[in-house]
């Protein structure tokens, strides 16, 4: 809504307000109910209108975030949270959950940080608020804010194998590899969520090939491969470990199965693209 229509609406109100302020006569009564009736349907519907177009600005970051990944395809977890439910609370901090979602999901980690923030000033030590705040603080690469937020909601949800992949991801991002695997290696054992199985294979097998052991990197890319064919990024990866152990013919055969896999995901393009790398007498990068 345009700020000089929200200023009208407020003019209409403020007038209608007044009126009934002074005491209306006799005759006025009708048409004023009338009027309070007339600017409660054209808010309502200008709050349907804009709940629409909030709705099509979703389609515009999901377009944005589909090019931004072909720019610069990222290895953090893909945040794919479920819209928490909000309860009524006399202290108001679901409605910052909630708003710390919405940033969250748009990519707007920044915002999703001072809201969560807020909800945690309101309701000390919730889990869901920290949980949150802990994916928003790890996709701004905010790592020891990050560590620090998923270590607390792991002390009070030692099972949550989500937030323990999100540890070991930062442990690996910071080169602390012990404990990278020491997490991700817990969350297999946990096996409670499909999602964070798959994410420990696969970082795993990252931690291993950045360790230069390579058979074992390959291992977990496989795994993760047949927990999870769409994850293009082993195929990538694999074929850098495969490559790295001079298993050439390897590497080639899973770059080619990584782009057909889907020609058009970012890490299948990659995987195309590192396959004219090698076939013109180049080496692929080691980070």
């Amino acid at each position: 809504m345009a700020d000089e229509t929200l200023a009208g609406l407020r003019e209409r109100y403020a007038d209608i307000d007044r009126r009934l302020d002074a005491g209306l006569p006799e005759g006025d009564r009708a048409n004023v109910k009338s009027e309070i009736i007339g600017l409660f349907k054209t808010v309502e519907q200008a709050v349907i209108d804009l709940s629409a177009l909030k709705e099509e600005i979703r389609a515009l970051v999901d377009k944005w975030k589909a090019q931004q990944a072909t720019a610069a395809p990222s290895l953090a977890p893909q945040f794919s949270g479920s819209r928490p439910v909000v309860h009524a609370d006399h202290i108001g901090a679901s409605t910052f959950i909630e708003k710390g979602w919405s940033r969250l999901s748009l990519g707007d980690y920044d915002g999703a940080e001072a809201a969560l923030q807020r909800a945690i000033e309101l309701s000390p030590g919730d889990p869901q608020s920290q949980t949150l705040l802990g994916w928003a603080q790890m996709l701004n690469e905010k790592y020891d804010e990050a560590l620090m937020t998923f270590q607390k909601v792991l002390m009070r949800e030692p099972s949550n194998a989500l937030a323990r992949i999100n540890v070991g991801y930062i442990c690996f991002k910071k080169g602390i590899f012990g404990e990278a695997i020491e997490h991700l290696s817990k969350a297999i054992r946990l096996d409670n969520d499909k999602k964070a199985t798959l994410y420990a294979h696969f970082y795993l097998g990252l931690v291993y090939l950045e360790r230069e052991m390579y058979e074992d990197a390959e291992n977990f890319f496989q795994k993760t491969l047949m927990l999870g064919p769409n994850l293009l990024e082993a195929y990538y990866e694999m074929g850098r470990a495969y490559w790295f152990n001079g298993q050439k013919d390897e590497a080639i055969d899973a770059w080619r199965r990584g782009f057909a896999a889907n020609k058009f995901n970012p890490w299948g393009k990659r995987c195309a693209e590192l396959l004219k790398t090698v076939e013109a007498g180049g080496e692929p990068a080691r980070t």
